[in-house]
């Protein structure tokens, strides 16, 4: 998984397939909101993001993060 962002939003990419997940830069991390991930990006956006999708993305970049000086948390 690679993360990329800005103090507003994360893009979590796994394969080429990336997702941007809205939220707040705050010391030590980045606070996301699960329900901003609705699409992936050009050029799979006509493929659907189910719920266990989301999950996955969401548990990668936990794990990727965890213990580093950049935390994610989602909510």
């Amino acid at each position: 998984m690679k993360i990329t962002g800005t103090s507003s939003y994360v893009m979590l990419d796994i394969d080429g397939k990336k997702i941007r997940a809205e939220g707040e830069m705050v010391v030590g991390g980045f606070v996301a909101e699960k329900n901003t991930m609705k699409q992936f990006e050009p050029p799979y956006e006509s493929e659907p993001v189910t719920e266990a999708v989301r999950q996955h993305y969401i548990d990668e970049a936990v794990k990727k993060t965890q213990g580093s000086h950049m935390v994610l948390k989602f909510f």
